[in-house]
């Protein structure tokens, strides 16, 4: 019996898949601009956030977030497409890839960073290029340039480097030769024990209750919540720990931004109430807070 892989709603992974024995599944443009079609079809349909992607010839890399909880489905689905469309092309009735694929938990942002500079740099460690920039089959031109991509979150990530500086920075000098991790009974963490530990937890208690049929309706897409907070505080120009809550334009701002938590990032009350803004707010209160606020918004529409 295969293993559960450790996952959860808004987990973050580097996934790996090879051809079988080796094989190089990717040798030529057909093969990648195939798989990257798939790729950004299956992404949009089930809800999965792509932060970046490298395709070698026999093997590909992506960072993702399973932000629908359908992670298990996008692979069997991308890996089945390609692997179908790829037979028809090719001939032979064989495996494909190696196996199903390999995904590893991200512990947090430091981690996701370096496994995204590590993905990315892929090429240069395989010697194929020098620079990570001139590889044309990795999302590392999308990052702080003009192209737009309906298959990753570019602007996710652009945030969390920062700045172009830094992206090229640190990716040109994350030269490891492989990804800091630790195995666990569910599967490979990149990350640290004490991390595992909870993520197993967390896994634990969501995993094995529900169909995909009879999932919760809050359990659809959702976006990560720095990614909501960066795109509040562009759309305010305030940082949230700005914002005075003893004026009306304040508590207008913060009823907000709880509309948002709640939408677009799944919060729960109980997660709500502990970031500081809504130190000061009972549990019993926020949902008054949130209708008055989502009533507010509704008439400025």
């Amino acid at each position: 019996m295969r293993r559960a892989r450790v996952t959860y709603n808004g987990a973050f992974h580097h996934a790996v898949n090879r051809g079988y024995d080796g094989k190089a599944i990717f040798s030529n443009i057909e093969e990648k601009e195939l798989f990257l079609e798939l790729l950004g079809k299956n992404a949009k349909e089930l809800r999965i956030r792509v932060l970046a992607y490298c395709l070698m010839d026999n093997h590909y890399h992506l960072i993702l977030e399973n932000s629908s909880g359908r992670m298990a489905d996008f692979f069997k689905q991308l890996n089945g497409q390609f692997a179908s469309i790829y037979r028809k092309r090719n001939g032979g009735r064989g495996y494909v890839f190696q196996d199903r694929y390999k995904s590893m938990l991200i512990q947090d942002d430091s981690y996701l960073l370096l496994a995204i500079a590590y993905v990315l740099n892929n090429p240069v460690r395989a010697s194929v290029v020098e620079n990570f920039l001139d590889y044309k089959w990795s999302s590392s031109f999308l990052y702080f340039s003009k192209k737009s991509s309906d298959t990753v979150d570019s602007t996710f990530v652009e945030e969390m480097f920062g700045n172009y500086t830094n992206l090229i920075n640190l990716i040109s000098n994350t030269s490891i030769k492989q990804l800091p991790y630790i195995r666990t009974r569910m599967g490979t963490i990149i990350g640290g024990e004490e991390f595992a530990f909870k993520a197993i937890e967390k896994f634990d208690r969501r995993s094995g209750k529900e169909s995909i049929e009879s999932k919760r309706f809050d359990d659809k897409y959702f976006e990560p919540v720095q990614k909501v907070f960066y795109e509040f505080k562009n759309m305010h120009g305030i940082e949230t720990d700005e914002i005075d809550i003893t004026t009306y334009i304040g508590k207008r701002l913060r009823g907000e931004l709880l509309v948002y938590l709640k939408e677009r990032a799944g919060l729960r009350y109980r997660e709500i109430i502990k970031i500081p803004l809504f130190g000061d707010v009972q549990m019993n209160s926020l949902g008054r807070i949130y209708k008055n606020a989502k009533l507010k918004m509704s008439k400025k529409k």
